[in-house]
């Protein structure tokens, strides 16, 4: 049986992967001349910079797949980060938040005066509760009984009271912490998802357990790794890549998949997974079939401004990961998800890669990924709002760095929400789809099949069980359930 992937981002690599092995003639079509999605790289003179996701934890998942393959782990190097992130707030205080749960605690005693056991026991309460939903929630669809319906489904369930799915997940913060500084370093999770704190139910800090407890990793050579180990498998499993070959439509005919029609071919197949944007999937591509449009019309994911900077300077009170946050957090959520215009106080996001990969910049300099989250694109004036916003980061980080970052900036690119809709087919520059600003909006996510066509499959940011690479690799795992269950293989 053929399988045709949409899209070769990482659940659609990971997807080729597990479906190949399983004895699938797979072929990947990417719009684009590279695989990876928005896990890519772009040189821009002698920097070298990752242009999507920064954050990599839970690296045994790609160890995972490479056993998958009869491959020795050690195939993909990474190096585990000793901090988490370094912090700079708006009235000067700088703290550097190191990772695992004891340090973590530590620091929260000694920068912000938290109890310390207080502390663990609140991060051992997310550790508990990210093992409990595992199972049932991220390594398996909530839509087929028979699988979330497993041995875990009774310690899921006795832990709902932990959960905080009832409250925001500020609310569930502040109580906790009696620094507001602790509640805003949780509340910041909720933007992996592209989602408010202010808004999302506090079942979502179990994100801060990969963050604090088990601490970020870094691929050698890269996020760009990830993209290319996952290729590497595909190739050596026989996957064959169209790319630069655009999929226009999903061809079917009495409920059942029968082939794709892309820019060259139609191309004839049993099983499609689409890896593309769940909107423009129906929108574009699913011609005369019913959308779920309960789904598709929820409140979308935030987007984002990144400015990729060379620095001719290195900066020695930076790490790997740096925030300088907004003095009012909340009137900053506002600007993106509800009036959608630009908040001249944004907080900052600085990757810097060649703190650890000596090679990705210049000796004595650094390639900054500079990011500041932004509303989606509903008609704002883009040049003047991408503009609006680079004045503000240089002045924002000279001030608080005491450098002067406008003559620093040897060479620069940018992306913003038009072309992450152009580039990455993320509708209205949204980089996760719907966000998961309601209480029970993380358990809404489009499915991983189709109901209605046989044969039709979906893996994804997009789908459940949502946003980041992490959770893409485990909605590949469950497509992958999916079509044994179907298909009896």
């Amino acid at each position: 049986m053929k399988v045709a992937i949409v899209g070769a981002g990482t659940g659609g690599l990971a997807s080729a992967i597990r479906l190949a092995k399983l004895g699938y003639e797979v072929s990947v079509f990417e719009a684009n001349d590279f695989v990876g999605g928005k896990v890519n790289e772009q040189w821009l003179g002698d920097y070298r910079f990752d242009m999507g996701p920064s954050v990599f934890t839970e690296p045994a998942l790609i160890e995972e797949l490479i056993t998958l393959c009869g491959k020795d782990s050690s195939i993909f190097s990474y190096r585990q980060l000793e901090e988490s992130c370094r912090y700079f707030f708006s009235d000067g205080q700088q703290v550097i938040v190191p990772s695992g749960m004891e340090q973590t605690a530590k620091t929260f005693e000694s920068a912000f005066g938290e109890n310390r056991l207080r502390t663990q026991r609140f991060l051992n309460r997310l550790s508990k509760n990210y093992k409990a939903l595992y199972p049932v929630f991220i390594s398996a669809s909530l839509h087929r009984r028979n699988q979330w319906m497993n041995h875990g489904i009774w310690k899921a369930i006795t832990r709902i009271p932990f959960y905080g799915m009832s409250t925001s997940m500020t609310a569930v913060n502040r109580r906790i912490f009696k620094n507001p500084k602790s509640a805003q370093l949780l509340n910041r999770m909720a933007t992996y998802n592209g989602s408010s704190p202010y808004r999302t139910p506090g079942l979502l800090n179990i994100i801060s357990h990969l963050e604090f407890n088990e601490g970020p990793a870094m691929p050698i050579g890269g996020m760009v790794q990830i993209s290319k180990t996952l290729h590497q498998l595909c190739i050596e499993l026989g996957v064959t890549f169209y790319l630069g070959e655009r999929v226009d439509e999903i061809q079917h005919r009495e409920n059942r998949i029968v082939g794709i029609r892309t820019t060259k071919q139609d191309f004839s197949c049993e099983l499609v997974v689409s890896n593309m944007d769940v909107h423009f999937t129906y929108e574009r591509l699913l011609k005369g079939l019913h959308e779920p449009k309960k789904i598709l019309r929820q409140e979308k994911s935030s987007s984002a401004i990144v400015f990729y900077w060379g620095i001719k300077k290195s900066v020695k009170e930076l790490g790997v990961h740096n925030i300088f946050f907004a003095q009012d957090y909340q009137a900053e959520f506002e600007s993106i998800f509800e009036t959608k215009t630009r908040y001249e106080d944004p907080t900052i996001y600085i990757h810097i890669t060649s703190k650890v990969e000596k090679g990705d910049a210049p000796d004595g300099a650094e390639n900054w990924f500079v990011m500041v989250n932004a509303p989606i694109n509903v008609g704002q004036d883009w040049d003047v709002f991408v503009a609006e916003t680079r004045r503000t980061c240089i002045e924002k980080l000279s001030s608080a760095l005491k450098l002067d970052i406008e003559s620093l900036i040897e060479i620069e690119s940018i992306n913003e929400p038009r072309k992450i809709e152009s580039v990455y087919f993320g509708k209205q520059g949204s980089i996760y789809g719907n966000s998961s600003n309601s209480a029970f909006s993380a358990f809404y996510r489009h499915p991983n099949f189709s109901k209605t066509l046989k044969g039709l499959y979906f893996a994804g940011v997009t789908v459940h069980p949502g946003g980041g690479i992490p959770l893409a690799l485990n909605s590949a795992k469950i497509v992958e359930r999916c079509v044994r269950e179907d298909y009896k293989r």
